[in-house]
């Protein structure tokens, strides 16, 4: 069916946005395409469009029920225990301990030895530490360093993320702990494959059935290796299964998948599509998300991933935004109750001049662009726009 234009007056909720009258990376929005389900969404659309086209057979999409969701999050409160800045020296520690370890486990399998497991032990529980203090100060790190796409660069970044993803959802910290050591250790069987197929993936069917085979590997070491949490090996099986069973390496469908493994297949994703080549798609965030809401109720569960969108939220942390003053900014913290006012870093003026020192907006507090106009964030900008070294933060 075709799409239909209509004036943004007109629109009520239940209707599904498809396609604006601008780049979606000119509104706030996270995703492209979606139901509307708040008269707040209307509103926006009214300031940013003059018309858009809706999707006739996408109408009414359900949202899931309290109860979906109350099946997925835990009862643990956790609160902000330090700030982004006061966190970041420690969240640095544990990001430096993680790869030093990822690094070591790699040596070691090439050798033909055990992992450690104490050291992995060691490090995902640094992860959490720092995450349960401030998940934001983790979050920027891990954005900002340089990324090469490999599989090994991509194990700490997927640890962190499990790790921030399972504190949204108020899992106990043990949980989170053993999600970072998930994220480091799941994909430790791509070191068993060929160098190259490893590196770049694969190019055909011949390839990609020998390329499936690191999730057995993984399996395998992680269930050899003296040490490691009884279920980490189990868990490590299902971060390419999907609920309609198109997953591999056993098809498994729906509740056959374990929470903390539908958990990773998402993170994994949302972390292979914006992650560089050779092994990334280097989308967006807000592309990423959208490809991963389209596969809500297929390949991924429908309350887990309306809650990972939350949790990464409008402007990831990370984010290169463009102000409405046009000066330049990374955000380095997220705003939970206005998602669209984050708290932000100017890195460059109006004119593209280094801001330096830098200077530290919290847009929730409405800080004046002009005498008339408070400052709030115009537009998402690519993300090696800007280049931050992590040592010009706080640490």
């Amino acid at each position: 069916m075709e799409l239909r234009e209509i004036p943004v007056e007109e629109l009520r909720l239940g209707l599904y946005v498809s396609r604006l009258d601008r780049p979606w990376t000119e509104t706030p929005f996270v995703f492209q395409g979606f139901v509307l389900k708040t008269e707040k969404q209307i509103e926006i659309l009214k300031k940013f469009c003059k018309h858009v086209f809706v999707d006739p057979e996408k109408e009414e999409q359900g949202k899931p029920s309290a109860e979906d969701i109350a099946k997925i999050r835990g009862s643990t409160v956790y609160k902000e225990l330090a700030s982004v800045e006061a966190e970041l020296p420690q969240a640095n520690t544990a990001y430096t301990n993680s790869t030093m370890v990822v690094r070591e486990l790699s040596r070691a399998l090439e050798m033909g030895n055990a992992i450690d497991s104490g050291r992995a032990r060691e490090a995902a529980s640094q992860i959490a530490d720092s995450v349960v203090r401030n998940p934001d100060a983790m979050a920027l790190l891990v954005k900002i360093q340089e990324k090469s796409g490999t599989t090994l660069s991509r194990a700490v970044e997927v640890s962190v993320l499990m790790a921030i993803f399972g504190r949204f959802l108020q899992l106990p910290q043990e949980r989170l702990e053993l999600l970072g050591m998930l994220g480091l250790l799941q994909d430790v069987g791509k070191l068993k494959l060929p160098t190259e197929l490893a590196t770049h993936g694969p190019i055909n069917a011949a390839e990609i059935d020998l390329y499936r085979t690191h999730v057995n590997h993984s399996v395998e070491i992680l269930g050899n290796t003296p040490g490691m949490p009884a279920e980490l090996a189990g868990l490590a099986s299902l971060h390419h299964e999907r609920i309609d069973g198109s997953g591999y390496p056993r098809g498994l469908r729906g509740d056959a998948i374990a929470l903390l493994g539908l958990i990773a297949g998402i993170v994994d994703t949302y972390d292979t599509l914006t992650a560089p080549p050779p092994n990334g798609e280097n989308m967006s965030p807000a592309n990423a998300l959208s490809v991963i809401y389209r596969g809500r109720g297929t390949q991924f569960h429908p309350a887990l991933v309306e809650q990972f969108i939350q949790c990464i939220g409008v402007y990831p942390v990370g984010s290169v935004v463009e102000l409405n003053s046009g000066e330049i900014a990374i955000v380095i913290a997220q705003n939970l109750v206005r998602r669209l006012q984050p708290r932000v870093m100017v890195v460059k003026d109006a004119k593209g001049n280094p801001m330096i020192p830098y200077k530290m907006l919290d847009l929730m507090k409405d800080p004046m662009a002009t005498v008339d106009e408070p400052y709030r964030i115009h537009r998402t900008l690519e993300f090696d726009s800007v280049r931050i070294d992590p040592k010009e933060l706080f640490l």
